[in-house]
């Protein structure tokens, strides 16, 4: 870029503003020219970003309360911004935008469905719950999928299996059924898998559990696919019944083949990821209580870590136990319910995909019903959600709307330390996602 150019668009964008008068001026992804000053090193203080970041802040500065002209502006990284541009008189006003929650996916579902042709089987309250941490793009992606896969198979209509399919693929990549695998193998992904469902059948907190698939999609030889508790708090109590369900696979493998394999690699990453937190970020232990070495300001520790050798080896020891714990806890509860585990592997091995319903047969019903029934449940008792008119945005206020939630690019992975634990439910979307082999 040339130098001065970033500059002079600023000054020719609010001239125009001014002429235009009244007027809104939306910026989309400002951290491409706000990002915060001095921070990066190897260029000189005539850096064209900075510029025309002091043009922008410059021009802003000078808006009276008649001026007619509106500043709105978007970013999903928020904390990397200036400080002046955050501060009143400048973008005083800050919206966070979520991702939608459970009932805000059933109103997206309505809006996306209305040029499709659909049948009476889809239930948008079940498609809603199918979907947690979806953003509306995400869903919009969903529905046209589920489209294309009935347009292949000559339907006039898209129905219920199709939309499964559309979430299927999208969250876990296309099926390859003729991918070349071993009885063995094969014997031990269904083991693995029957360990993971069966747990989750048996433990309180763990993630009410949709189907089980030993067919090959993506890099995953096998998946259990859940429902995630979107959680707005999460107790100590729930995470642990979340570790002891992502142990039960390789609990399994031991207790019923007697050997382990590498098929549990992305458990163990979870757990191991999800036990650091909860002892470092969350104060959840008993020989560290009440303290946190989370920096939520952004500023990651890079030199020197905030606690002592001494500690660390401290924290390393009591994520063993933890771990060690509910790893003996989910061979307890495997070997008490060996026989249906038996069962549950033989009908993955023969059918190679099973429900909700086939463990509901062998188990019996499970003795809770998840958060997102209760939602739905309590909702159907409640008065009609009345319309509240919202006041309208005076003349010459600065907007800053930050669009954090929107984004799903790294839904499917875990994030590293310094961003693992920004928010409870961020944390329990990114972990419980789906429990992938």
């Amino acid at each position: 870029m040339f130098v001065g150019v970033g500059a002079s668009r600023v000054r020719d964008l609010f001239r125009q503003a001014k002429e235009k008068a009244p007027c809104i001026v939306f910026i989309d992804e400002i951290d491409a020219v706000g990002r915060a000053r001095g921070k990066n090193t190897n260029f000189g203080s005539n850096d064209e970003r900075e510029n025309t970041l002091n043009q922008l802040l410059t021009e802003m500065d000078g808006f009276g309360s008649n001026s007619g002209v509106i500043i709105l502006a978007a970013t999903n990284r928020a904390d990397v911004l200036d400080k002046a541009l955050m501060r009143a008189g400048r973008f005083d006003r800050q919206i966070y935008v979520e991702l939608p929650d459970l009932n805000d996916r059933k109103e997206i579902f309505k809006v996306h469905l209305r040029p499709i042709k659909i049948d009476e089987s889809i239930d948008l309250e079940f498609l809603a719950r199918q979907t947690p941490g979806f953003s509306g793009a995400d869903i919009a992606n969903v529905c046209n999928e589920a489209a294309l896969i009935a347009a292949r198979k000559k339907k006039k209509f898209v129905q219920k299996d199709d939309f499964m399919n559309a979430v299927d693929r999208i969250v876990g990549g296309l099926e390859k059924k003729n991918k070349i695998i071993t009885q063995g193998e094969k014997k031990s992904i269904a083991v693995h898998e029957a360990g993971h469902a069966t747990l989750s059948w048996f433990l309180e907190h763990a993630n009410p559990l949709v189907k089980v698939t030993i067919i090959p999609r993506g890099k995953a030889l096998g998946a259990a696919w859940y429902l995630p508790e979107e959680r707005q708090i999460t107790t100590k109590e729930q995470m642990l019944d979340e570790m002891c369900s992502l142990l039960g696979g390789r609990a399994a493998e031991e207790l019923f083949i007697g050997q382990i394999s590498s098929g549990a690699m992305n458990d163990l990453e979870r757990v191991t990821k999800q036990a650091y937190a909860m002892i470092t970020y969350m104060g959840m232990s008993d020989k560290l209580p009440n303290l946190s070495y989370y920096d939520s300001s952004g500023q990651e520790y890079t030199f020197s870590k905030p606690y002592s050798d001494d500690t660390a080896k401290l924290i390393d020891n009591e994520v063993k136990v933890m771990i060690a714990q509910q790893y003996e806890r989910a061979k307890q509860i495997l070997t008490d319910k060996t026989e249906g585990h038996s069962q549950l592997a033989n009908i993955l091995l023969e059918r190679e995909i099973i429900y909700a319903d086939d463990l509901e047969h062998i188990f019996g019903k499970r003795s809770w019903i998840s958060r997102s029934q209760e939602i739905f449940d309590n909702k159907k008792y409640t008065v009609a959600d009345t319309e509240i008119p919202s006041k309208p945005v005076g003349s010459g206020d600065n907007i800053f709307i930050d669009t954090a939630g929107e984004t799903a690019t790294d839904r499917d992975q875990l994030p590293n330390h310094g961003d693992e634990i920004q928010e409870h439910e961020q944390t329990e979307n990114e972990i419980n996602k789906d429990n992938v082999q």
